[in-house]
């Protein structure tokens, strides 16, 4: 993906974790870069490293009421959207916003950029892929969503229905799309703040505090360290074949979650212990875990020629520093 003289790139939610990751590397390769965030999870002081860059511009707004989107988009040779909801906690707490946040700011972005057929990066989860029990997703499969009083899958279901509306402005309005499904993506300036669990780990394990594991801790994960991530997501935006495509982005390595309160407590040399914590004691009623989620990314590796490959014991040395 070459910078384009006059042109810009837009990221919405820049200044979140992903975002501000994704906004560094862009500036790096030479690309003039505008952020569009409410900072509503995401935080300025994420861009602190950058923010004297003349090639950086701050716009701090929601998407859906940027009054200068349309002309942003125009003045854009390519858009990552990047601007949701985060975090399992803030979605069970907040059903109505999550639904909205995550309908609403894509219809806005997707508006703008069809009038200008300006160039779309959509970042979907993992999330979409609901109950399935299957061993490794592809992005080919059916998707199994859990049922409406279960509040957790207001967030699959409103990202799968972002997808479905990105891939209609492909095909109706010949909208240049790219939909990327996320899997744990985790590195430095990543808080547990929302939930997520390797931040909150490393923080309890450096204040010698017990590392809560929700369920039985047998429940697994993929970490994919968030410059891998990055790479991912610059590639497939510059390359064709991946237009009106679904991609998985993520490290098929696998983990328990207790396993993974293990490693943190062995590579921070902590005296921390592990405090089991029963389901319905963290969160409130209509959670559903699902007991394992790993990627296929054969196709991700297929279009681009790329596979985030770093060790799990690398990701938390770098996400502790």
């Amino acid at each position: 993906m070459q910078p384009v003289p006059g042109k810009h790139v837009i990221v919405t939610g820049g200044a979140g974790f992903i975002g501000s990751h994704l906004v560094e590397r862009l500036l790096r390769d030479g690309h003039r870069v505008v952020v569009i965030d409410d900072v509503s999870t995401g935080s300025w002081e994420n861009l602190a490293a950058v923010e004297s860059n003349p090639a950086l511009i701050k716009v701090s707004a929601r998407v859906s009421r940027c009054e200068r989107l349309d002309e942003l988009c125009a003045g854009a040779s390519q858009i990552f959207h990047l601007a949701a909801t985060v975090g399992v906690e803030l979605v069970m707490s907040s059903g109505i916003e999550t639904i909205r946040n995550n309908l609403d700011e894509t219809q806005a972005i997707l508006e703008a950029a069809s009038r200008h057929r300006t160039p779309l990066l959509l970042t979907s989860t993992s999330e979409v892929y609901g109950k399935s029990a299957k061993n490794e997703f592809a992005e080919e499969d059916d998707l199994l969503i859990g049922p409406p009083n279960l509040h957790r899958w207001s967030y699959a279901c409103s990202k799968l229905m972002d997808e479905f509306l990105a891939l209609a402005y492909a095909r109706e309005r010949e909208l240049p799309v790219v939909v990327v499904r996320l899997f744990n993506t985790v590195g430095p300036r990543q808080t547990g703040k929302h939930g997520m669990v390797l931040p909150r780990f490393i923080e309890a394990a450096k204040a010698g505090h017990a590392l809560r594991v929700y369920g039985d801790g047998a429940q697994t994960r993929c970490f994919c360290l968030v410059t891998d991530t990055v790479e991912a997501l610059v590639r497939l935006a510059g390359t064709k074949a991946a237009l009106g495509e679904v991609f998985n982005v993520g490290n098929p390595a696998e983990a328990s979650i207790l396993e993974l309160a293990r490693l943190v407590i062995e590579a921070l040399g902590s005296e921390s212990g592990v405090e089991m914590i029963p389901y319905e004691q963290a969160y409130v009623a209509g959670f559903q875990d699902m007991q394992r989620r790993r990627p296929s990314v054969d196709k991700l590796h297929r279009v681009t020629g790329f596979r985030p490959q770093t060790t799990l014991a690398e990701i938390i040395r770098l996400a502790a520093n």
